[in-house]
């Protein structure tokens, strides 16, 4: 489970994910406000449609990539909020055929 320390005070900013309010903290990620609010799935696989969230949260896995303020294909876990930021659900479905 995600959970925040408690030993620092900083400053509560609210983010919208999928059009609904989140209470954040000023210094989140937006993967780390997602998660701290008991959100897991950030997006679905292109090929399985399997529910997709953060995994290395250091960038190196491109599992939590989100839409941020109409910006796709963005990495949650590296993306500091900010206030009032909409962030959604990647929802860019890939296809893949073989045209040969």
């Amino acid at each position: 489970m995600f959970k925040r320390l408690d030993n620092i005070i900083r400053k509560p900013i609210k983010i919208y994910f999928e059009g609904e309010e989140i209470d954040a903290l000023e210094g989140d990620t937006v993967a780390s406000a997602l998660l701290s609010a008991g959100i897991i799935d950030f997006r679905q696989s292109a090929v399985s449609n399997s529910q997709r969230g953060p995994y290395c949260m250091m960038g190196a896995c491109f599992e939590c990539l989100v839409e941020i303020d109409g910006l796709g294909q963005r990495q949650a876990c590296l993306v500091d909020i900010k206030n009032e930021m909409q962030v959604r659900r990647e929802s860019a479905k890939r296809s893949v055929t073989n045209d040969l």
